[in-house]
């Protein structure tokens, strides 16, 4: 008889609570969030402006701690990690990538790009070869040494994806990603995204598009702080449409006069 191991999602919330000031003006950015993603999902996370995903989204990358609730990473309750240690869970294993791309101005592309690297204690001539060959991937090695304003916004939010990937992390945070790009630079983003999830990250993207969601496996929709839908996305339909034959064209017949 085989024996079936049950896999441990890569997150798992549990009435989870974010508040905002006091007394009467005590609002909830997020009121009681059950949710559990696995390993190698896709996850596209809508609502309307206010209703909580980027505080989830906060929470999720171990940068907002003051939270009610259970959070549980790999199957380990966040609140037991010590805040260094969580530091430098953040730094390995969580990529966050920023609406407003968040380069440092006076460093160059190459110095943005491995500045993760270097927190994480990584040599410096070491830390910038990482940064080269990734910056590689991304067809932006000619700009290694262009500063932040020199490039187009397209090429801003995929040095901010690379800087996200140079420590290879498992899990992937995009919070509105494509919102300052065009509709063309915006469909190069998701198709990177669309790859890395292929190559079994897993990918929670914040987004008020619902075009983007074609992309993912799972769309979850949020309202007043509360998670109001759970669902797969629809895929476009290929309808498959018959091709008529030409009519064949009668020729008439037409007899020999007996002379």
């Amino acid at each position: 008889m085989a024996i079936t191991t049950k896999k441990t999602p890569v997150i798992k919330l549990r009435d989870l609570k974010k508040r905002f000031g006091i007394g009467d003006a005590e609002t909830y950015a997020l009121n009681g969030v059950d949710l559990t993603i696995n390993n190698g999902e896709f996850v596209a996370i809508m609502g309307p402006s206010g209703c909580g995903k980027t505080t989830l989204l906060n929470i999720v990358g171990l940068l907002d701690h003051a939270y009610f609730g259970e959070y549980d990473l790999d199957g380990k309750p966040v609140d037991s990690i010590p805040r260094r240690r969580q530091a430098f869970l953040r730094s390995k294993q969580i990529g966050y990538i920023f609406q407003n791309f968040n380069l440092v101005p006076r460093l160059n592309i190459i110095e943005n790009v491995a500045l993760p690297l270097t927190y994480s204690g990584v040599p410096k001539i070491k830390g910038l070869i990482i940064a080269s060959d990734i910056l590689k991937i991304f067809h932006l090695n000619e700009r290694e040494y262009y500063m932040p304003h020199q490039l187009s916004g397209g090429q801003t939010q995929r040095v901010a994806i690379a800087r996200a990937l140079v420590n290879k992390p498992t899990i992937i945070l995009a919070d509105e990603p494509t919102g300052n790009l065009d509709s063309r630079s915006s469909h190069i983003i998701m198709e990177e995204l669309s790859q890395l999830h292929k190559d079994g990250n897993t990918i929670i993207l914040v987004t008020h598009n619902p075009n983007l969601t074609t992309y993912a496996s799972r769309v979850i929709t949020m309202l007043d702080g509360k998670i109001d839908t759970d669902s797969k996305p629809e895929k476009p339909s290929q309808k498959t449409t018959k091709v008529k034959k030409p009519k064949k064209k009668l020729v008439a017949k037409t007899r020999r006069r007996k002379k």
